[in-house]
């Protein structure tokens, strides 16, 4: 037996100029979340969250704040992008192209556009990308260039994360190749 890793993520080394990820999981957006994120975030538009306010609009009913958009098309992209970042350093030309209603389900996609090494951190790399994000439609929604720090690989920052266990995984014994982890 031994341990296999999960999905570590990306590293600097794995960026290349031209390389499109399409991440993985769609974003069903609901009224709560829409709510919940305006009024957290102090937004008190109520554009986004007073319906009878909201249907005297071109649009009719409450439209997703922006802002709740562009925190879902960051977390999309992290699972590809920056799951091994350490820091963001910009958004740049944020786009908002079409209305967000409760509801939609949304998809992003990220396209490499530079990266280089940095001067001052030798165990990093600056990567910057263009995301987009698609309604369940294909309607782009919003769009925005991100740059951020991220490590390279064997960066002594990502060693030793995993704490071990003061017991064995399963009763204290080794198991033999191919036995179950829990008996069924």
């Amino acid at each position: 037996m031994s341990v296999q890793p999960g999905w570590q993520g990306r590293f600097f080394e794995d960026f290349e100029i031209g390389d499109i990820y399409q991440h993985p999981l769609g974003r069903t957006v609901t009224e709560a979340d829409n709510i919940s994120f305006s009024l957290l975030t102090m937004n008190t538009n109520q554009m986004h969250f007073n319906s009878e306010y909201a249907a005297r609009s071109e649009f009719g009913k409450p439209l997703v704040v922006s802002t709740l958009t562009v925190a879902i098309a960051v977390g999309q992209s992290v699972t590809d992008l920056t799951q091994n970042a350490f820091a963001n350093l910009g958004w740049d030309d944020i786009r908002m192209t079409h209305p967000v209603f409760a509801g939609d389900t949304l998809y992003s996609e990220s396209v490499v556009l530079e990266k280089r090494e940095s001067a001052k951190r030798p165990h990093a790399g600056i990567v910057t990308v263009k995301t987009r994000t698609l309604n369940q439609d294909g309607d782009e929604v919003c769009s925005f260039r991100r740059m951020f720090y991220v490590y390279k690989q064997g960066a002594e920052q990502l060693e030793g994360i995993f704490p071990e266990g003061k017991k064995a995984l399963v009763d204290g014994t080794p198991l033999a190749e191919g036995t179950p982890l829990v008996e069924g």
